[in-house]
């Protein structure tokens, strides 16, 4: 543990805790400082400060820096949905909620803590100690089938037939508003939003290439049930797709309206398909999952037209 003290003098009076302790170390960013006050490494006057805290002349600030986390990920006894297992690959269908692999607040709980209980070691280590036999991501209140490579030959024939986009997904969602035609393609080119870091957005700044297709599968009053099949794999893809042309998933809290379906508890979207040829027999393999709960209790309580 690294520990500091910081006395205040007039010059900083009145200067937010988070900004001023993101000046003095060098090394942590305002939004970090911000989560060391939160978590209580970082005290005024022997008292844990809110954030927004505006220090005082005479303020005593201690600083509390917790060693790094290991950047390796730790293997944790997590029950996972195994829908297809060999000597090469699985196939896990990922529960809502359950973040793909390990990142900064999120080091513990996620599929790749539970992958390396359950494999005991053997997945491929081409994307790093913290994305172990991680081909492709699906994101957090994203459901679905996600497929894990166990070694670095099945990782790469893996990521060349997703590169060559003869690696099939399809999709199943619950999206806002009515659809004029029964089927079509959002082609578009998405690339990170201008303004917020964290989204993505239509823009042809910057940006790669995506298409999506969907199909009606049922329309109710106020939304339509979708599926929708990936022709690329970029970020927040359908989320992004769907909003652009005015039908934003349901339960979207980012690129959904601003009242959200709370009950969803994240987007309505499943990853209900995969299709691809096997690394080391070179067969088709075809898997599917039904609705989750969350999703089919949703559509039953949608009025049908």
């Amino acid at each position: 543990m690294n520990e500091k003290s910081y006395l205040i003098d007039e010059s900083n009076n009145g200067e937010r805790i988070d900004s001023y302790i993101a000046a003095a170390e060098k090394e942590l960013s305002r939004s970090a400082a911000a989560k060391l006050i939160s978590e209580g490494f970082i005290t005024v006057n022997g008292k844990q400060p809110s954030k927004n805290y505006r220090l005082k002349t005479g303020d005593r600030i201690a600083v509390s820096v917790p060693e790094p986390v290991s950047p390796e990920a730790v293997s944790e006894n997590i029950p996972i949905d195994i829908v297809y297992e060999d000597d090469d690959l699985l196939v896990v269908n990922k529960p809502k909620g359950m973040v793909v692999h390990p990142a900064v607040g999120n080091y513990t709980g996620t599929l790749v803590n539970a992958l390396l209980y359950h494999c005991k070691g053997s997945l491929s280590g081409i994307n790093g100690v913290l994305r172990p036999g991680i081909v492709h991501r699906i994101d957090k209140d994203t459901s679905g089938l996600l497929i894990v490579a166990k070694n670095d030959f099945s990782h790469r024939l893996l990521a060349e037939q997703i590169k060559e986009h003869s690696f099939t997904r399809k999709y199943q969602a619950v999206v806002y508003g009515n659809f004029k035609n029964d089927e079509g393609t959002v082609n578009a080119p998405i690339g990170r939003h201008p303004v917020d870091r964290k989204k993505m957005t239509v823009t042809e700044k910057n940006s790669r290439n995506a298409v999506t297709h969907y199909k009606v599968l049922g329309r109710y009053q106020g939304f339509t049930h979708l599926e929708l099949i990936l022709e690329t794999g970029r970020t927040h893809q359908i989320r992004v797709h769907m909003a652009h042309i005015g039908h934003p998933v349901a339960g979207d809290p980012v690129y959904g309206p601003k009242k959200v379906i709370a009950s969803l508890n994240g987007q309505c979207l499943h990853a209900y398909y995969i299709a691809f040829k096997h690394p080391r027999t070179g067969e088709i393999v075809e898997l599917s999952t039904e609705l989750p709960e969350y999703f089919s209790e949703f559509l039953k309580s949608l009025y049908q037209y």
